[in-house]
């Protein structure tokens, strides 16, 4: 198994079989994808996770979190999780966030993620703010 820095485009395809299938492939991309840096989970030279993080001011945002639906709940998301969290904490940043959907804030939590007061619902599904802060 392997992590590395992949294109935004390589992203994609996950993104779109896994959050957003019912969706047209433009809808998970986003505008500001060219402005990320996106990671790869590789096993076997097989794309299984994918995570893709922002930075704006001492903020890092990840957003775009996904792992093949046939890999999920086997420890590949969450060691992709770990890997982008340590690096923000070495990078300096001040805190880490992501706009998680309702029913997978537990699972954010296990990694120190707490969640805010702020909350919104985009495309029939319900988000909250989880933050931590380093």
């Amino acid at each position: 198994m392997r992590i590395e820095k992949i294109s935004a485009s390589d992203t994609w395809p996950l993104r779109h079989i896994v959050m957003w299938p019912e969706k047209p492939l433009e809808f998970v991309q986003l505008p500001e994808d060219h402005e990320g840096t996106h990671y790869g989970l590789f096993e076997e030279n097989k794309l299984i996770s994918i995570i893709s993080l922002f930075l704006k001011d001492d903020q890092l945002q990840f957003r775009k979190f996904a792992t093949r639906i046939d890999k999920q709940g086997l420890g590949y998301g969450s060691k992709l999780l770990s890997h982008i969290i340590a690096e923000a904490d070495q990078s300096g940043a001040q805190s880490i966030w992501c706009n998680a959907r309702e029913e997978k804030c537990m699972f954010y939590e296990k990694f120190g993620l707490k969640k805010t007061e702020r909350k919104f619902t985009k495309a029939g599904k319900d988000y909250v703010i989880m933050e931590r802060i380093f």
